[in-house]
């Protein structure tokens, strides 16, 4: 699935131009980090604005350690119209914090709407920032009964995803995250060139900003409709040169 991020209404009415070639519309506010939160009602207003048969996701924020908190935020998310609600694990050091602060989401967020997806996600350049490794994040996923475990990229310096956790360990995280019945989800200033090697890994979503954007840039940058077409196709060809090969080989 191809999910991207508009950070605004005005971003969302291009998503919707180009709804045919995308799965999830993903609400974020990059002004305040890798998964920043954005408000309320521009959840609602992008949930309006985008075709009723597409998923709306939102951030809740690099969160620190404050499992009410962050409970109430995702909840707030939930009430918005999201359906996928991510939670940056920003500020949990240890695996034990990070499934204290999931189980509280998943319990505001399912009681409020029991088919939420909720997204443990993580960071591929943890080891900047100390927070819980990537490949724990599957796990946490797990035993906090979350949907899906991700991962991103915490600081936007020109980095990518593959930088800091090489093809072969983001296969190992998809993995571990199947073998526990969840979603993997991988982003991280994605490219069109990373597309073969994502396909490869078989993860569940794909996220993007800034690939689709004007200019490649995810704050600059406006998502122009022509771009997700693109990006749509060029994923599209990948998995159907994989699903071929695939089949020669058995």
């Amino acid at each position: 699935m191809l999910l991207i991020s508009p950070d605004s209404v005005e971003e969302a009415l291009d998503c919707a131009k180009a709804s045919e070639h995308l799965d999830i519309v993903d609400v974020k506010r990059p002004a305040e980090g890798s998964l920043g939160a954005n408000f309320p009602w521009v959840i609602r207003e992008i949930r309006e604005a985008v075709p009723a048969d597409k998923p709306v996701s939102a951030t809740v924020g690099d969160v620190p350690y404050k499992p009410g908190t962050v409970a109430q935020a995702a909840l707030g998310a939930a009430v918005s119209g999201a359906t996928y609600i991510k939670v940056g694990l920003y500020g949990c050091t240890t695996p034990e914090q990070a499934v204290e602060v999931m189980r509280g989401v998943v319990r505001a967020v399912k009681d409020h709407r029991p088919d939420a997806f909720v997204v443990a996600s993580g960071y591929a350049d943890a080891h900047r920032i100390g927070c819980v490794s990537p490949l724990s994040l599957p796990d946490i996923a797990r035993r906090s009964g979350s949907d899906a475990a991700m991962l991103d990229t915490a600081i936007k310096d020109g980095t990518r995803l593959f930088d800091h956790v090489p093809p072969e360990v983001c296969g190992e995280f998809v993995g571990r995250a199947h073998e526990a019945g969840l979603l993997a989800a991988l982003a991280g200033s994605v490219k069109a060139a990373d597309l073969g090697a994502l396909t490869r890994i078989g993860a569940d979503i794909v996220g993007v900003r800034g690939a689709v954007c004007e200019g490649g840039d995810r704050r600059a940058g406006r998502i122009q409709p022509h771009l997700v077409a693109a990006f749509r196709a060029e994923m599209d060809r990948h998995a159907g040169e994989h699903a071929a090969t695939a089949a020669a080989a058995g």
